[in-house]
């Protein structure tokens, strides 16, 4: 009976044990996302550990504001759960950024109430990780929602920017830095505090406001990396060991699959970071003959059908067009068609395709895609010249040879998925449009290229009922 009477739900002793058991889980969930198969079981055990880690948290001796927290938590449920079941698959890019940028904002938050609570009595190894938290938060929060306008095409999806834009960001660190300074040194002026947060939220604005369109992924990446920084500076500042760990592994994560991006993209984050680069998918011309004089082939669906249902091999090179048009059950549709008559059919995926990374893998997994049907970019390319069709679905920018070709063309040196190697290519398209990165295609001159405008679905749904009549 002593031993039970001694025991307390507020041990610290039992919350950095739940805190362990929360991160662990949070380490198996992340193992379990990467692959389709065992994604869905991945999300419900970092759910489970999320949940472990609230618990916990709620059992920490000065957390006793219950109310308040209920509120939060009511108010959080009534807007995320909607949002969150009523999101369309085109519109996951911009949610994730939204979603992204509320952690952000938390972090940087937190960091003003735990400044604002001790001030100028908090030791340096608390006061720093704040200071940072403060700094970084603030600029993932408002770059997230700038991400999140651009993507959702409140603003422009073209670069925007000031004249002597990257001096004026200098500036706006320097100051930022500064302050912090000053804080650290000695100083308790809340006024500092809150002139780092504001300077470093007209940063997160100016930081992404100058990167365009075709940039916008490798950016939700690296934001998606900072925040989770931030989170863990937070951590270390609260003595808190799941949002140090969590915090961590989102930084790390993000980290990596933003160097990946960019890797596949040839270029270097600071180069994607200095903006200016993407013109907003503009329509330079309406016709089929651009301003060279060039002419495509204009191809229909019973031709298409023809090429498709007597070829032995196949490859869906998907973009965000087939996000746009939710086409991606029609494509499967059209590939069980395929299949029936010993076709191949195989995806190409780049990893900058979409607007998100694995935006094409997850619009592919809800459409039951096989998923050793899917090829990433370095292992299908060399077997294009093998493919007898490849069916391009709003993949403008990532299969635009003019990247291997074009010296001067801003893609030149991102490595593409190589279609125009294929025996033909069919493309299908609205109109004459560029993509993100707001530059012709050759791709749509070439000799074995034809066009199949249209929305996408439609032109495939099209396509498989061809199909089906031969």
């Amino acid at each position: 009976m002593s031993t039970l009477a001694a025991f307390s739900f507020r041990d610290p002793a039992l919350i950095r044990v739940l805190y362990l058991i929360a991160f662990v889980l949070f380490i198996v969930g992340l193992r379990n996302l990467t692959h389709p198969s065992t994604a869905r079981r991945g999300n419900a055990i970092a759910a489970i550990g999320m949940t472990i880690a609230v618990i916990a948290t709620l059992l920490i001796p000065a957390v006793v504001d219950y109310g308040l927290i209920a509120l939060g938590i009511g108010i959080g449920t009534l807007i995320g759960v909607p949002a969150a079941r009523n999101v369309k698959m085109t519109a996951m890019p911009q949610m994730v950024a939204l979603f992204n940028g509320v952690g952000g904002g938390a972090v940087a938050l937190i960091a003003w109430a735990e400044f604002r609570d001790y001030g100028g009595s908090l030791p340096l190894e608390t006061e720093i990780p704040i200071l940072f938290a403060a700094l970084v938060g603030s600029i993932s929060f408002w770059g997230s929602n700038v991400a999140f306008a651009k993507l959702q095409e409140i603003l422009p999806g073209r670069p925007i920017q000031l004249p002597g834009q990257q001096f004026i960001n200098l500036g706006l660190l320097i100051v930022c830095i500064v302050c912090a300074v000053m804080l650290v040194t000695g100083s308790d002026s809340e006024t500092l505090f809150i002139v780092i947060l504001v300077a470093a939220a007209i940063l997160g604005n100016m930081f992404v406001l100058p990167i365009g369109g075709a940039d916008m992924p490798v950016v939700i990446s690296l934001l998606n990396a900072l925040t989770g920084l931030s989170a863990a500076a937070a951590g270390i500042a609260l003595d808190n060991v799941a949002l140090i760990v969590a915090g961590i592994i989102v930084g790390a994560s993000g980290t990596i699959l933003t160097n990946l991006m960019a890797d596949a993209m040839n270029r270097s984050i600071a180069n994607i970071v200095a903006g200016g680069f993407g013109g907003g998918g503009g329509a330079p011309s309406g016709g089929l003959a651009d301003t060279e004089g060039r002419t495509v082939q204009s191809t229909d669906a019973a031709d298409v059908a023809i090429q498709l249902a007597y070829a032995q091999r196949v490859v869906v090179a998907p973009g965000y067009g087939m996000a746009m048009a939710q086409a991606q059950h029609a494509v499967r549709e059209l590939a069980n068609e395929l299949e029936k008559r010993g076709v191949e059919v195989l995806y190409a995926i780049h990893p900058v395709a979409g607007r998100m990374p694995g935006h094409m893998n997850v619009l592919l997994a809800e459409a039951d895609v096989p998923y050793d049907n899917l090829k990433e970019m370095d292992e299908i390319n060399p077997e294009f010249p093998q493919v007898d069709v490849s069916l391009v679905i709003g993949a403008n920018d990532v299969t635009n040879p003019a990247a291997r070709d074009v010296t001067d063309s801003p893609i030149y040196g991102m490595p593409i998925l190589d279609v125009d190697k294929s025996g033909s290519v069919i493309v299908l398209k609205r109109s004459m449009g560029t993509g993100y990165a707001g530059i012709d295609n050759p791709l749509f001159y070439a000799d074995n290229t034809a066009l199949l405008f249209g929305d996408a679905k439609e032109s495939i749904q099209a396509v498989t009922a061809a199909v089906q009549d031969l």
